[in-house]
């Protein structure tokens, strides 16, 4: 008995060491690691692209936060009520009825908030939440159909409101990754600094 017991230690202390050793490289060493070096090399990024106003952080670039009024651009619709602790998508598929039913709503939701004819067509960000549930963007096209409304609520020229959206886009990365969007935070910053002219 006190063999075997001998053996199982034998056999038990490598299987530890290893496991302590991978857990302090793989959970300490290397997370300390790429924080340093995305530190040093992408410093706004890795400080999750904090923007101040007057000092005071009033938000994200890279998270989505938000906007309800009419003077503003609105953001894509949220699985998780913009809750940066808790991103993540609805899950559903796109045959699921539950989808499809808030898809419907949503487009309805939309027309009617931006005063858009009953066929006008929708752009799919506008109606359908991201995989995080967090995306900052929108694309030009939901921007630009947001446009007339955020025009008449800040009484400004609609031309203004487009110039804003060119000024504000970002094109697709390294030109041919993603969409070309606009950062619904950025802009409205825009649209607020604007208006204290």
């Amino acid at each position: 008995m006190s063999e075997q017991i001998s053996i199982i230690k034998g056999e038990l202390r490598p299987v530890l060491v290893s496991a302590l050793f991978f857990m302090l490289l793989t959970g300490l060493a290397y997370p300390l690691f790429t924080t340093a070096v995305a530190n040093v090399l992408f410093p706004y990024q890795a400080q999750g692209g904090l923007i101040r106003v007057d000092g005071e952080i009033i938000g994200a670039e890279l998270i989505g936060q938000p906007f309800t009024t009419p003077g503003y651009f609105h953001p894509r619709p949220s699985a998780v009520a913009y809750d940066a602790m808790a991103g993540y998508g609805s899950n559903l598929g796109p045959t699921n009825p539950k989808l499809t039913e808030k898809v419907a709503e949503r487009v309805q939701a939309y027309r009617a908030t931006n005063g858009l004819p009953e066929d006008a067509r929708v752009p799919v960000d506008a109606v359908t939440a991201s995989a995080s549930g967090l995306d900052p963007h929108i694309s030009i096209a939901n921007a630009r159909l947001q446009a007339a409304r955020v025009a008449k609520a800040r009484d400004l020229p609609q031309e203004r409101v487009l110039g804003l959206i060119a000024e504000y886009s970002t094109p697709r990365q390294l030109l041919l990754l993603g969409q070309p969007r606009v950062n619904v935070l950025k802009i409205n910053l825009a649209l607020d600094a604007l208006q204290r002219q």
